[in-house]
């Protein structure tokens, strides 16, 4: 079985750019490189990952594209290009050049809800959609209705939800997260991240079970071929860490069939991002 971890993220500590880190997030208060990373997707049993940006330049991505260069086992890049711009088209154009770009990200959470909804923003995504490239949909529990209306205007586009789409678990608030998200899983082009959630939860007392429940949930809707493991490294280390994040995971697929197993570990990744995952 072939294991990609599809959201690890890379990054030359800033505290003006990197404001979104504060104090209470200590630890990840530094670099992180893919040679932090690489010891523990071996530990793990990871052949790769998505490295995902989590600053919003294009100089994000050079960066990302950069180190996929020299780590063969960054599989493929989620960068940041303003979906905005006037010269969007040529940015795009420019960025066909590098087979390991696959896609770009907003950070949308940080945004209103109706931002999505805009005409500029929407041109964008009709552009990437023209281009072959994905989108990884970083929001909220509140924005999912949002986010509906989003992935229902491009079916045609790669859509997938990240962490889950944030649901409030330290809150044990679920009934309208799963709403939203069965609503959002019916569109068939959009896939989902089972990333993100020891964050979600109570960082220093969270227990598998305050997880189970949004889990059955996920795999319901989405179903095995269409739902990813990521770990969210480093941002995983506030709350548990990687070893933590797998092992939840792992216990929560020890029943399924082999090859649902396979597909969720690497297979819908490789699918979704296309890249050979040997």
């Amino acid at each position: 079985m072939q294991k990609i971890d599809s959201h690890q993220h890379f990054w030359q500590y800033n505290p003006v750019k990197d404001a979104w880190i504060t104090n209470d997030m200590a630890v990840i208060q530094r670099d992180f490189y893919p040679e932090d990373s690489e010891p523990l997707l071996a530990a793990y049993s990871m052949d790769g990952c998505i490295a995902v940006q989590a600053s919003q330049s294009e100089a994000e991505t050079d960066f990302l594209l950069e180190l996929a260069s020299q780590n063969p086992f960054i599989k493929g890049v989620v960068g940041w290009i303003d979906l905005q711009a006037d010269n969007l088209e040529e940015r795009l154009q420019h960025y066909k050049q590098y087979p390991a770009l696959k896609g770009f990200r907003h950070v949308l959470q940080a945004e209103a809800g109706e931002f999505m909804l805009g005409d500029n923003f929407m041109r964008g995504i009709a552009m990437l959609q023209s281009h072959g490239f994905t989108y990884d949909v970083l929001i909220t529990h509140n924005q999912l209705s949002h986010a509906l209306q989003l992935v229902a205007a491009f079916p045609q586009q790669p859509f997938v939800i990240d962490h889950l789409a944030k649901p409030a678990i330290k809150q044990g608030e679920i009934a309208q997260w799963e709403a939203g998200i069965r609503a959002i899983a019916a569109h068939q082009h959009v896939y989902c991240k089972v990333s993100g959630f020891c964050t979600e939860a109570d960082w220093a007392n969270w227990q598998t079970e305050d997880i189970k429940t949004y889990l059955d949930v996920v795999f319901d809707a989405f179903g095995t071929e269409r739902l990813m493991f990521g770990s969210d490294w480093p941002v995983c280390l506030l709350a548990g860490g990687y070893g933590k994040t797998v092992q939840v995971l792992e216990q929560y697929l020890a029943a399924f069939p082999e090859a649902e197993q396979a597909q969720f570990w690497g297979g819908n990744a490789a699918k979704f991002y296309q890249f050979d995952i040997n």
